[in-house]
């Protein structure tokens, strides 16, 4: 897969988990082609990874070359007069779709000008592109036709799939910004002009062109969609920020592998347990600043998340604190503060802000609470029934957290110590449903490679018969360095990949194929894992190379016999963590 769209996350293996969001929108995307398919908008919090999601979707379209032709707009959040808006929108878009159809992905991120725009339909005879860069030349300058200018650019997508028979997504990030951003004055002096979403009301309903829109405030991106596209036009799509315990402990050994940041695999459970599967909590705390992050201890584990979500300097509580902060100096109110963190700890169920007067002591009347709690909904702190006076706090643990930190000790009149608390989480890890080899079967091969991997890392000095059997070099190791996904090239020119190579001071290299399969593994693939071993030594004729193999779904009588035959080692769980 190729990967043209410079992803937000970053290294694209950084991408954890969401099989089941990915399995739900590409049958969505399967329809596009058949006119099915209704355009929609993902409704989730900021920092829930869906930016990095949609990219990926873009990346995936633009690899696979198919049917669907993927257009990725984000609207910044930079002043800009609409004209400009116009040209960048249609560059952007022109720049795409010639990328996609001659395969060249440097376009995707360097736009075409309006000039190589046109030079470029004149050669390959699409009339499209030559009358709508003459337009917008034409009227780019002050007086001109700008609504026509902007017309032209978004309606774009849908325009070019009818002429040229074929179908587009478009992709619009961060769609509310539009909104705020957007002037109809050259020099941005006056007010935005908030009414330029309106530009898609009938675009939303495109079946072949149909749009993929997302926001970082949920409330203010559901009040454009109402308000300029009517919200039956777009199918809402609830994204959770969390994974689910596997992917997100997946998560863990990936940021902690790329990071090269030493865990183990017990602290990689805790830290996945305190993050509650937030990739971008756990994030933070791989990465973490913390003077003294240990996270090979459970102690360190629980410093470090607490660092995370207490002092203003960090990457968590300065993604959240500054947000929140924000918005209740907005209510300016002490008792916003108390309603917040009290709806918040009680999300289970609604209140009315009859019941928040009646609990909460608060000396003021129920149409003024009912004013803070809309100010609070509004900046996507709580959310709101059907009806209008019913309210709950977020169902997100991660906010939860931070509420409490900033407020409790403001509200109660005492600090709550999480630090504690999260130690006193790690203690209920309990052997019978936390303990790894209980979870063993239900890993996936590249789990069980993470998890390898990290045991030799974290503990270092160790005979290989500890981890696996039928080894005849007892010789304990020294582990310098552990490597995941190692590539090696025969002489033909192919490609090979080994799934852990760790080198010990003592000169031994180990070199390990980690599989989880339905069936046993058989001779071949013990076949082909020994070719990579040979060509490995034809690279390092030094080095003294002890191979294994760890099957999860163990290995037939005949490919059990080459490996006592020619010394793999192996093994079908992970004996020593």
């Amino acid at each position: 897969m190729q990967y043209p769209l410079n992803e937000k996350i970053g290294e694209p293996e950084l991408l954890v988990g969401r099989e089941k969001e990915f399995k739900h929108f590409g049958k969505w995307i399967k329809n596009i082609p058949k006119r099915l398919s209704k355009s929609r908008v993902i409704i989730a919090r900021r920092k829930s990874g869906k930016t990095s999601f949609v990219q990926r979707i873009f990346n995936q379209l633009w690899s696979e070359n198919g049917e669907v032709i993927p257009f990725y707009f984000d609207f910044g959040e930079n002043k800009m007069w609409y004209p400009d808006l116009a040209i960048d929108y249609y560059c952007a878009f022109a720049s795409q779709y010639i990328s996609f159809i001659t395969r060249n992905q440097e376009l995707v991120i360097d736009h075409l000008s309006l000039e190589e725009i046109r030079d470029f339909g004149i050669s390959k005879s699409i009339s499209t592109l030559v009358k709508d860069v003459d337009f917008l030349i034409k009227n780019k300058e002050v007086g001109g036709s700008h609504g026509l200018m902007w017309k032209t650019a978004c309606t774009a997508p849908h325009r070019f799939a009818a002429v040229l028979d074929t179908k587009f997504l478009v992709i619009l990030d961060e769609f509310q910004n539009i909104t705020k951003y957007i002037y109809r004055d050259e020099k941005c002096k006056e007010d935005p002009d908030e009414t330029l979403a309106g530009s898609y009301h009938s675009l939303a309903e495109s079946k072949i062109a149909p749009m993929l829109v997302t926001g970082s405030y949920a409330g203010w991106l559901l009040k454009v969609i109402s308000q300029y596209l009517e919200a039956g036009r777009l199918s809402q799509i609830r994204f959770s920020p969390y994974l689910s315990e596997d992917e997100g402990l997946q998560a863990v050994y990936q940021y902690a592998e790329f990071y090269d940041e030493p865990i183990t695999n017990d602290t990689a459970m805790q830290i996945n347990e305190l993050c509650m599967a937030d990739p971008f909590f756990i994030s933070c705390v791989i990465m973490s600043n913390y003077e003294e992050k240990d996270l090979t201890t459970s102690k360190g584990v629980a410093d470090t998340v607490d660092y995370e979500i207490s002092v203003d300097t960090a990457e968590m509580y300065l993604t959240w604190g500054e947000y929140i902060h924000h918005t209740v100096n907005e209510v300016n109110d002490k008792n916003a503060k108390n309603i917040l963190l009290y709806l918040s700890q009680n999300n289970h169920k609604y209140f009315t802000p009859k019941d928040l007067k009646e609990k909460l002591g608060l000396d003021l009347e129920a149409n003024e609470i009912h004013k803070q709690l809309i100010i609070l909904k509004e900046a996507d702190l709580i959310t709101r029934a059907v009806s209008n006076i019913d309210f709950r706090g977020l169902q997100d643990g991660t906010l939860n957290l931070i509420l409490r930190k900033s407020f409790e000790k403001e509200i109660k009149e005492f600090a709550p110590d999480l630090k504690q608390e999260f130690v006193d989480r790690i203690a209920k890890l309990t052997h019978t449903n936390k303990q790894l080899q209980g979870k063993i079967n239900s890993l996936t091969g590249k789990m069980a490679e993470h998890m390898l991997a990290t045991a030799f890392r974290s503990k270092k000095r160790f005979a290989l018969p500890k981890f696996f059997q039928n080894v005849t070099d007892n010789t304990t190791l020294n582990i310098q360095k552990v490597k995941e996904r190692v590539h090696i090239q025969r002489e033909d020119g192919k490609n090979m990949e080994l799934d852990i190579v760790a080198q010990s001071s003592c000169g031994r290299m180990v070199l390990v194929e980690v599989k989880k399969t339905k069936t046993k593994i058989g001779l071949n693939q013990i076949e082909d894992f020994q070719e990579k071993v040979d060509v490995y030594k034809t690279h390092f004729p030094d080095a003294i190379v002890l191979a294994a193999y760890l099957s999860l779904g163990g290995f037939t009588d005949e490919a059990g016999d080459f490996c006592l035959e020619y010394g793999i080692g192996v093994a079908e769980r992970i004996e020593e963590l």
